[in-house]
C-alpha cells in the first residue's frame, strides 16, 4: 500500500493498493478510483478489535455510520482518491495499542484495518454555528495508519504533563488520547451565537500534541449564514399568492358543488 498526498490549498490523498490490500472509511467520501477496486459495506474494520455491532453502534455515537465502506484491490494494483472538502490539510498518524487519537467528527478520512473509531465526547452545544450537530469527537484506536483531514491553517503544539490549553470547540481538529479534555461554559461571557448558555471552551491538559485547525466548518457555516438568508418580503409574497391560488381552487371546487 502507497500512500501519496498530492495538490496544495486543497490536497487529494491518492492510495494505491496492491492486491487484497484493504483501507476502510466511516463516511465513504469517494472521489474517484480504478475500476478494479471493489467496495463493500460491513459493520466491522475486521481488525483490531472491531467490536462487531457495539462497535459499530459505539461508531454512530460519535458522528459515523452504523456502516463502513470496504475499499480493496483485485486483479493487480488499484487506485482509490479522496479529496480534501476544504482548504487546509491531509496527514497520516500511526495508531497503537495504548497510543490512540482523537478527531473532531468530519476529521477522519480513512484508515487501514485496523483502525476502529468509536465516541469520545458528545456534548450538546447550543448557538446557531453549530447547526444542530452539537460538539462530537471521535476516538482512533486498534493497530495501523489513519489518514486525517483538518481545514485552514494547522497549529500543533506539545503540551507537557499539567499545561493547559483553553481552545474554542470549532478549533479543536486532532489530539492524542493521552490529553485530558473536557467542555467549560465561560460565565459572564455574552455572545449573541450561544445566547444565555454563555461562552463554551474546551480545556485541554497534557502530556501530548495536540493540532488546532484554523477554518472549521462549523465556524465557516456560521460565517456564510447572513449572506445566505432569505428575503422574508419575498417569501411572504410568495406564500400569499400560494394561499390565493388554493383558496381559489378549492373555491371553485366548492362552487361547482353547490
Amino acid at each position: 500500500m502507497q500512500a501519496e498526498i498530492k495538490g496544495t490549498t486543497m490536497p487529494v490523498l491518492e492510495m494505491l493498493l496492491d492486491p487484497g490490500d484493504v483501507i476502510v472509511t466511516v463516511h465513504g467520501d469517494l472521489s474517484w478510483m480504478t475500476p478494479n477496486v471493489q467496495m463493500s459495506q460491513t459493520t466491522s474494520t475486521g481488525g483490531g478489535g472491531g467490536g462487531g455491532l457495539m462497535g459499530a453502534l459505539k461508531r454512530v455515537a460519535g458522528g459515523g455510520s452504523l456502516f463502513l465502506t470496504r475499499y480493496e484491490a483485485t486483479g493487480g494494483q488499484g487506485m482509490v482518491a479522496f479529496a480534501s472538502k476544504l482548504p487546509g490539510r491531509i496527514f497520516p498518524v500511526e495508531i497503537a495499542p495504548g497510543k490512540g487519537f482523537v478527531v473532531h467528527r468530519h476529521g477522519w478520512v480513512c484508515g487501514t484495518s485496523g483502525v476502529n473509531a468509536t465516541v469520545a465526547l458528545q456534548q450538546t452545544i447550543r448557538g446557531a454555528i453549530w447547526g444542530g450537530e452539537g460538539f462530537i469527537l471521535q476516538r482512533l484506536e486498534g493497530e495501523g495508519t489513519a489518514w486525517i483531514e483538518l481545514s485552514g491553517e494547522i497549529f500543533n503544539y506539545q503540551l507537557v504533563p499539567g499545561q493547559t490549553m483553553l481552545v474554542h470547540p470549532g478549533h479543536v481538529g486532532l489530539f492524542e488520547d493521552s490529553v485530558q479534555f473536557s467542555v467549560i461554559r465561560m460565565q459572564g461571557v455574552s455572545n449573541y451565537l450561544f445566547g444565555a448558555d454563555g461562552h463554551h471552551l474546551v480545556t485541554m491538559t497534557g502530556p501530548g500534541n495536540i493540532w488546532l485547525q484554523s477554518m472549521p466548518i462549523p465556524l465557516l457555516a456560521g460565517a456564510l449564514t447572513p449572506y445566505m438568508a432569505h428575503d422574508e418580503r419575498h417569501d411572504g409574497a410568495r406564500d400569499a399568492m400560494a394561499g390565493g391560488a388554493v383558496g381559489g381552487i378549492l373555491g371553485n371546487v366548492l362552487g361547482r358543488g353547490v
